[in-house]
């Protein structure tokens, strides 16, 4: 991550997911990264829709020129990018895996802009509608509305390594054949 503002959100995911794979939305307090909430945005998962906002901060609003909530995000993309862009957050969203990008944008005078996209999953619950959290960092000064989003690189960020509990680890030195243990993953 290059944004400080991307590190900074990071961290404090990973403080508070305290070595599972996500943390509960509930866990996420605003107060906490109250100097961020400008940039920082929560999605629906919902392909169909194009993955809309439910929540957009306001320099996030600002930096696209409208209110977002309810808007697809994946439209802010160029139509041949909305594929990739839609493939990252199903991984974010079901695989439960961090990722960030570069996005270059084109400015409302026509120059380019350039961004880095964070993703953070939040844990699943049952019953409960599949959501995602971010940040969308400008590198430049804003430029007005940008528009023709495109990704330009991205990469998925991994889980630490899951420690079993030694139960867990003489069931399966015990095994034999082919087993299945629920809970393990």
């Amino acid at each position: 991550m290059k944004h400080p503002s991307n590190r900074e959100f990071f961290a404090y995911w990973d403080r508070k997911r305290a070595g599972a794979r996500a943390p509960d939305r509930s866990e996420i307090e605003p107060e906490a990264v109250r100097d961020l909430l400008g940039d920082i945005f929560v999605l629906s998962y919902d392909p169909t829709a194009g993955y809309p906002f439910r929540v957009a901060g306001t320099r996030v609003c600002a930096l696209l020129g409208c209110d977002l909530k309810d808007r697809s995000f994946s439209a802010l993309f160029k139509p041949d990018g909305r594929r990739e862009i839609g493939d990252i957050i199903t991984v974010v969203a079901e695989e439960m895996l961090a990722a960030v990008a570069g996005i270059t944008a084109t400015s409302q005078d026509g120059s380019p802009a350039h961004l880095e996209l964070l993703l953070l999953p939040f844990n699943t619950r049952a019953h409960t509608p599949l959501s995602l959290t971010g940040l969308l960092a400008p590198f430049e000064r804003e430029q007005g509305p940008l528009r023709d989003f495109k990704l330009t690189s991205w990469r998925y960020l991994g889980h630490p390594p899951q420690r079993l509990v030694p139960r867990a680890l003489r069931k399966l030195a015990i095994a034999r054949g082919f087993m299945v243990y629920e809970g393990l993953s």
